[in-house]
Formats: C-alpha cells, structure tokens, sequence
C-alpha cells in the first residue's frame, strides 16, 4: 500500500468475526421465534454494528436508524408486493391468455418501476440515518428523474442488446452520487460509460483466454474503478480516491472466504463480511486538503425506510 502523507486520510475499521457472529446468532433465533418479524430489527442491529465500528479521523460513525422504522418500512414493502402478486394472480385466474399474459406485463412493469423507487428511498433514508460527528449524511435526488434516467436506459439497453447497460450503469452511479451530500460536502463520480465498457469487456476476453484466472484481475479492475473516479468537494478543495487493489491481494480474499464458506458449512459469513469491509478499507485512500471543522449541518431528517426494505426484497446492494 502507498504511504499516507499529510494530505492523505483513510477510514479504519475495527469490527470482529466474533461479534457480529454473536449478533447474527441472536437476530437468526430471534427473527426464527417471531416467524420473520423480527427481521427488521436484526438489519438494524447488524448496521449499527458495522457503522459503529467504522473510523475515520479518530471518529466513529452513526446509524441512526432503529428496528421500528425499517419495521413499517417493511410492512409498507410487503404491502406493495402483496398487491402486484396478487394482480397477477386475478389475472391469470381468469384462464383467458391474453389477460395472463397482461397480468405478467404489468407485474413485470410494476417490478421495473419499483427499482428506481427502491434506490431513492434507500438511498434517502440510508444517508440521512447515517453520521460521523453528528452531522449527517443526506441525498437530494429527484425521484421523477431518476426514473426518467432508468425507464430510458432501460429501452435503449433492450434495443442494443444489451450494450448500453455500461453507459446505463455510469449514468445511474453518477447521478446518484452527485446527489449526495455528507452537511456542506459533496460528491460527484467521474466514470464514463465508454471506459466502463472498455474494461468489462477486456477482462471478459481475457477471463476466457485464461480460463478464468483473470477474473480475479478484471474484478480488481473494477472496483478500482467504481472507487477511483469518486471525488468529494469542499468548499475550493477536491479530494480524490486512491485504491491500491491488486489482483493478487483480490485472489487471496476471494480463495480464502471461499474456503472459510466451504469448511464452516456458511458459518463464516460474519467474519467474511468482517474480511470484505477491511478489503476495501485497506486499500482506499483520500487524497486532498480536508477539513472536517469546517463541516456544517445542512441537511434533512428522513425516516421512513421503505425504500430500504424495497432494495432489500428486491437483492439489490446499495450502489
């Protein structure tokens, strides 16, 4: 890794295996007993863990977040759900083709639709949930826009095939990022979708021509470039993210929290996790003037969490 100067500044993480396995043996009993309603406050515990054991400049972050919001969040989500399967059960039960085949279209489209939805309340109430030195966190994003942004990326995805997807997927990340705020400090990202496409498509020839054994480079490629081309603004100053990922060090990572799965049955997922947060942590940088008394509070309180839980029925990690 590259020496730290002056102007560089990292984030450390302190959080053990052993902890959190203790956290999710509890929430899997627990969430077992209530028949899944506990579930809600088990993401909420396990968040709070990994947050409190995050560092940066002698400072541990917050969330904010309790079981109770991400509890009607999470009625709020199987509410919407509930209501989409059960238009495409009415619609099929009619027997006639063409209306299964219109129960599907809007099911489908309902679920398209809600992916955009999913990331703006998740990302709203993430970041507004979420401090380090009592300021907050917080995101600006138009929803409307946002699913102007996915509802045309997607038709021109489906028309090229699926090659627009790359530029689709920068589009995406930068406007999200460019909508986040941390009190008066910004962010924006730089990637560009040709780039994008250049790199993805390069490991994957490669990956062939290996016969796998450049997957492990091309991933490092790529999340050297999802950090990388992230910069955050304060005030005149920018500061930039420095990675030092190598496909070695991505290989070590990858064979060992497979072979931890393998032998532990699944039961190393909490130290896997432990191992991955440190990964990435380890190997990033800020590079630039920061000064963090110069922060001010500048944003919202938000806390309704059904977004969050519309990201987490739906898979899908935070961007």
């Amino acid at each position: 890794m590259e020496t730290i100067d002056e102007q560089q500044r990292q984030l450390d993480f302190w959080g053990e295996g052993s902890k959190l396995f203790g956290i999710f043996i509890v929430n899997m009993l627990l969430t077992l007993i209530t028949l899944g309603l506990y579930y809600p406050w088990a993401r909420a515990a396990t968040m709070k863990y990994l947050y409190q054991e995050t560092e940066f400049e002698g400072s541990r972050f917050t969330f904010h977040g309790t079981g109770k919001e991400m509890f009607l969040g999470f009625i709020k989500a199987l509410g919407i759900f509930g209501g989409l399967y059960l238009i495409l059960f009415l619609f099929m039960w009619v027997g006639n083709p063409l209306f299964t085949l219109l129960g599907f279209l809007i099911f489908f489209t309902g679920i398209s639709l809600l992916t955009p939805i999913a990331i703006h309340g998740a990302l709203r109430y993430r970041m507004s949930r979420t401090s380090w030195r009592g300021i907050h966190f917080g995101y600006r994003g138009n929803l409307s826009e946002l699913i102007r942004i996915c509802i045309i990326g997607f038709l021109l995805t489906l028309v090229t095939f699926g090659i627009y997807s790359f530029w689709f997927e920068m589009k995406v990340r930068r406007y999200l990022i460019q909508n986040i705020r941390f009190g008066n400090v910004q962010f924006s990202f730089r990637g560009d979708g040709t780039d994008w496409f250049g790199l993805n498509l390069a490991g994957y020839l490669l990956t062939i021509i290996t016969l796998g054994i450049y997957s492990f480079w091309w991933m490092k490629d790529r999340l050297k470039f999802q950090f990388s081309n992230i910069r955050i603004h304060q005030d005149d100053s920018t500061i930039k993210v420095k990675t030092s990922f190598t496909g070695g060090n991505y290989f070590g990572l990858v064979i060992v929290n497979g072979i931890l799965m393998a032998i532990t049955l699944g039961l190393a997922t909490p130290w896997i996790i432990i191992r991955n947060i440190k990964y990435i942590f380890d190997n990033i940088v800020l590079d630039g003037a920061f000064n963090p008394e110069a922060i001010q509070q500048t944003e919202e309180d938000y806390r309704d969490a059904t977004g969050d839980d519309l990201m987490d029925a739906l898979d899908m990690g935070m961007m």
